[in-house]
């Protein structure tokens, strides 16, 4: 074998113009699959957190039932409690208490339906970034319980402005009319037109004392310090609120995670990932077809050689696993080169970031910085590579597999 090895590497170089540019178009390839899928993945956290950070958080508390139905009745009835078992898991960053109600809101010229969210001001800020999508005027306040905020969608059809009164009437949790007048303090731009277009936020304790839902809430929204630690906060705090020390809760409360409140997301990541295996597939194929040329040369050019090896007792099978031996060398040369600079390039860009200038406005709208960062992990290093090792792998066998087809005699009369 050791013999094998070293005439595989020295066959390598016999031809160094051909063995470089094979070496770098795998290389090349390698680089491009490391940066680009760890790009992919670092853009799928960042919009997966910028967008939870603008209403669901990466994890809801609710009643049984209250996902597929919102009905006014279903609460978590003790979120005290609930806020004592986050305080115990230590992956939490923040959580808020929230309580939404579908009504009529009114201004002097229009009425429109829409759903009115209770927030707690102070807690609210740290898991939303719906403060930072303020467009005029400011965030609600616990010192000004008839303030509202406003989508600024909403706000337009309302034809209201700062200072404008509304008039909200809705139904209590206790089925008595729930009816108030806020002043609008703040108009916020998220980006979603939804959100925009249906939206007031109010104060939590006035909103509980209007809806008449005393201390209870229909959410409790949690973020997580990192989106890879979410599974964990979930199995916990699923755990302990089924304990004793999670109150006395009836419905039952579940623990729902960012990709079941926003299944719409997780489907175009989805898409998004298909989209790019396909392109890194054709990638593959496009190195691999590289590498069966540069043997498929080789092969011709030394079948004269084979069959002077084989005629001196040379099993066809050795030729063919030392074809495979030096396709392994010309591709690991190739791979670890590329694994190497695609690093280099992606913790560069990773600390500093890639510039996206242009589309600040746009990224704005969701809470997202003018610029993108790649995260390299062992997934993203070694997924691409090791694909490309298999692919190439294979287009290596069909010229090692014609070894075991040529005759001595043919082979040593091939010019």
């Amino acid at each position: 074998m050791k013999i094998d090895l070293q005439m595989a590497w020295r066959n390598v170089w016999r031809n160094p113009r051909r063995t470089w540019l094979t070496v770098a178009a795998i290389a090349f390839a390698c680089l491009i699959l490391v940066f680009m899928l760890s790009f992919q993945l670092g853009s799928y956290a960042t919009m997966i957190d910028s967008s939870v950070k603008i209403e669901a958080g990466h994890l809801q508390v609710q009643a049984k039932g209250y996902h597929a139905d919102h009905e006014m009745r279903q609460v978590v009835r003790d979120p005290a409690a609930v806020d004592r078992v986050l305080d115990g898991i230590p992956q939490v960053e923040a959580y808020t208490s929230r309580a939404t109600a579908l009504a009529v809101i009114s201004s002097d010229q229009r009425t429109y339906a829409g759903q009115v969210v209770g927030v707690d001001p102070v807690q609210e800020a740290k898991v939303s970034s719906l403060e930072s999508l303020v467009r005029q005027g400011s965030f609600v306040s616990a010192d000004d319980p008839e303030g509202a905020l406003v989508g600024d969608l909403l706000a337009n059809n309302l034809k209201v402005k700062l200072g404008d009164e509304l008039t909200v009437i809705g139904q209590g949790r206790d089925g008595s009319v729930a009816a108030t007048v806020l002043t609008v303090r703040g108009i916020f731009s998220s980006g979603i037109d939804e959100l925009d277009r249906t939206t007031i936020e109010m104060p939590l304790a006035n909103f509980q004392q209007v809806f008449s839902m005393g201390d209870a809430v229909h959410e409790v929204v949690v973020v997580g310090k990192d989106l890879w630690g979410v599974p964990a906060i979930q199995r916990q705090l699923t755990a302990r609120l089924a304990g004793p020390g999670g109150g006395d809760q009836s419905p039952p409360l579940v623990v729902l995670s960012w990709n079941e409140l926003m299944p719409g997301l997780l489907q175009s990541i989805k898409v998004d990932l298909v989209s790019g295996l396909i392109f890194y597939v054709a990638l593959i194929f496009v190195v691999a077809f590289s590498i069966l040329n540069t043997f498929l040369m080789a092969f011709l050019e030394r079948t004269r050689e084979f069959g002077v090896m084989m005629a001196i007792g040379t099993p066809p099978g050795r030729l063919g696993r030392l074809l495979l031996l030096e396709s392994l060398a010309l591709t690991g040369v190739g791979i670890g080169a590329g694994i190497v600079l695609g690093c280099a390039v992606t913790l560069y860009f990773q600390a500093h970031g890639i510039d996206l200038s242009g589309a600040d406005e746009l990224l704005a709208h969701f809470g997202i910085s003018g610029r993108m960062y790649p995260r390299l992990s062992v997934v993203s290093a070694l997924a691409g590579p090791l694909l490309v090792l298999i692919i190439t792998g294979l287009a290596a066998l069909y010229p090692a597999l014609k070894i075991r087809r040529l005759k001595p005699v043919e082979a040593m009369r091939h010019v």
